[in-house]
This record gives structure tokens, C-alpha cells and sequence, in this order.
């Protein structure tokens, strides 16, 4: 646990008088805190500087690019910076409600009103993470060239570089470049479970924690049903306001495969079978 040096520099570079700090539930990254002072509160994540370099400045990109079309809500980056090895993401406080009676009606829209953001090419402006681990975001052409070259390529090297045996042949890739939807960029959060998004104070979802990229919109998705915590009545409003491509429920492993060997090599052998028998799937 950090101590409290940090964030009492932290609160007087802002000027927040008489600040209090209590934890709040994070991941096994970042310690997050609550900061209540005298006029406001405010979210503070921290972590080590020299583990995960540039972290907080690419999770300060991803949440000013989702903030971008005004389309859902999304924290306010206050600051990021670094003190004593320590680095720091300083963000608006939400207060939150019990969700509103279209909630999943509005997410719906919201997501598909997100995903119609586009970009010339698929990628982003620069790298970030998933979870701990680093995200490539160079540029791609196609849908299929990005989710190969800079989805699923580095995870599978990782893996094998960690002694895992997954199976995979050419035709695997020859395969799935073969039934890749040909669509647009679409502007996604990238790592959408059940926690990384609030309610917020009017009972309306916000999206946190982002792994934000242009990318295959289905990618987003697909990670929505890995884990379950949304709702039908969301993927179903989605399909209404922004129609998928035929064959989308097939292509929905693919697409999780992503999101499994991230697991697989931060968690371990617990996710080999799913992996190793989705890929058996497209080869």
C-alpha cells in the first residue's frame, strides 16, 4: 500500500483544502483512492512509474477519445503526472444511482452511437494496455490485418514465449482474415466487462477503464458476453440502432480470443482449453 506522501502532494498541488482520502475498490494495477475535501471529490489512481510505464497517459488518451463525440458519459481527466516513482491519474469523481428505467435501453444506443465514431485507418495514436499487459495500436487497412497484426499476434508470441502450446496453423489466420467483417474503424473502450463501467449519479451508464482503439466494433461486443453483466435488452437496441453484419453470433469466440489469451497469460493455464479449443474452431 502506498502511503499517504503522494496523495497529500497530490491534493495541494490542487488545492484541495482539509482532503481526506479513503480506498476504493480497484484493480491488482493501481490503488485507487477517493479524495473529499472541502468543496468537491475527486479519483486518484496510482501506481509504480517503472512497472507500467506511460500507463496513465495512454488511459488519459483513451478516456479524452470516448469523451470526444459526446455520445456517453465518461470521467473527466483532471491530471496525470508522476511523483517519487509513483504515477498518477487524477479524475472526476462520480456519484452514483441506481440505474434509470431505459438504462440498457440507452446503453444500447450509446454504444452504437459510439461505434459509428470512425478514423481513416484502424488503430490509435499511440499504444496502450490491456489490463497490465502492453497493446500495440499501429496502423492497419483492414479489420482483419488489425486484429491479426496487433491483436491477437503479440498475445499468441507471449503465450508461446511462456511455454504455452495453442495449435496454431496458417490456415487458422487464412481463415478468419476469410470471415472478418470488411467494415469501418469503429471507436471502441476495448476491455468492456461488467466492471469497467458505472452508473452514475442521473442512473446512466459510464464507461471506465478503458483499452480504447479504432477497431472492430464487434471486438467490444463480443468482450460485453465473455463475462456476462449487460443486460439483452443493450445488444438488442444496439442491433436496432446500428445493424451487425450476418454471421455475427459465429464470429463472437473469434473475437473473445482476444480477451482469453490476455487471461491466459496473466492468469495462467486455467484459460488454455477455452483458447486452445477456439482456435481448433477456425482452423
Amino acid at each position: 500500500m502506498l502511503g499517504n506522501n503522494i496523495l497529500n502532494k497530490i491534493a495541494e498541488k490542487h488545492n484541495l483544502n482539509n482532503a481526506k482520502f479513503s480506498r476504493l475498490t480497484g484493480g491488482d494495477i493501481n490503488d485507487v483512492f477517493l479524495i473529499t475535501s472541502e468543496n468537491e471529490k475527486q479519483v486518484v489512481k496510482l501506481n509504480d512509474a517503472e512497472k507500467f510505464p506511460g500507463m496513465f497517459a495512454a488511459e488519459k488518451a483513451g478516456l479524452e477519445a470516448l469523451q470526444e463525440p459526446a455520445v456517453i458519459d465518461v470521467p473527466k481527466v483532471l491530471d496525470v503526472g508522476e511523483i517519487e516513482n509513483t504515477s498518477y491519474l487524477l479524475l472526476e469523481y462520480k456519484e452514483s444511482a441506481g440505474k434509470s428505467s431505459t438504462f440498457w435501453e440507452d446503453f444500447g444506443k450509446q454504444m452504437a452511437a459510439l461505434h459509428k465514431t470512425t478514423s481513416e485507418e484502424f488503430g490509435f495514436h499511440q499504444d496502450n494496455y490491456i489490463g497490465s499487459l502492453p497493446q500495440s495500436n499501429n496502423a492497419s487497412a483492414t479489420a482483419a490485418d488489425f486484429y491479426i497484426s496487433e491483436r491477437l499476434e503479440p498475445q499468441l508470441k507471449m503465450a508461446r514465449n511462456r511455454g504455452y502450446d495453442l495449435g496454431v496453423t496458417k490456415s487458422f489466420f487464412k481463415n478468419i482474415s476469410a470471415i472478418i467483417p470488411d467494415e469501418k474503424p469503429a471507436l471502441i473502450h476495448g476491455d468492456l466487462w461488467g466492471g469497467n463501467y458505472l452508473v452514475n449519479g442521473h442512473g446512466n451508464p459510464c464507461l471506465i477503464d478503458p483499452a480504447t482503439a479504432f477497431a472492430p466494433r464487434e471486438m467490444d461486443l463480443s468482450m460485453m458476453q465473455l463475462f456476462g453483466g449487460f443486460d439483452k435488452e443493450l445488444f438488442k437496441t444496439y442491433e436496432e440502432e446500428f445493424p451487425l453484419e450476418s454471421g455475427f453470433e459465429k464470429r463472437i469466440p473469434l473475437w473473445q480470443l482476444y480477451y482469453l489469451l490476455v487471461h491466459l497469460n496473466l492468469f495462467g493455464t486455467g484459460y488454455k482449453a477455452q483458447v486452445t479449443s477456439i482456435i481448433k474452431q477456425f482452423s
